[in-house]
């Protein structure tokens, strides 16, 4: 789902955009960095929205679309709290000891939204408090 959820997304959007839009992945820090066993599917799964994003953004930019990738570390959610079974072992890799909040990954995500951003594109984008450090 990883995979087939963004692209099949993606392909929808992009034939009702306009130029110059943007187009904002939600990856992770984990397909750079697969700090514990077992996480090798994921990992895979992530790498391929990176390479997705750099070939997307070659593909659109004629356009001016601009597609970029948050891969973002540990986020306090439902899914993954930051005092879940795995949160000591997490925060423990992490530069700042603790998890991300969603606000965080939001302010980023809002960042590459705006016009400010209209140069970034074919980028992924750690938000990870120094995870993949």
């Amino acid at each position: 789902m990883n995979i087939k959820g963004v692209f099949s997304a993606t392909q929808e959007a992009v034939r009702h955009m306009g130029d110059g839009g943007r187009i904002i992945m939600i990856g992770s820090v984990n397909s750079d960095l697969m700090a514990i066993a077992g996480g090798s599917v994921y990992a895979l799964t992530k790498g391929a929205v990176a390479g997705f994003t750099r070939g997307l953004a070659r593909d659109l930019g004629p356009r001016g679309i601009t597609v970029n990738n948050v891969q973002p570390g540990p986020v306090d959610t439902d899914l993954n709290p930051s005092d879940g079974p795995f949160a000591d072992v997490m925060k423990g890799i992490n530069a700042l000891h603790r998890y991300g909040q969603s606000d965080e990954i939001a302010g980023l995500v809002s960042y590459l939204a705006s016009a400010e951003a209209g140069y970034i594109t074919g980028a992924s984008l750690k938000i990870d408090g120094g995870f993949a450090a």
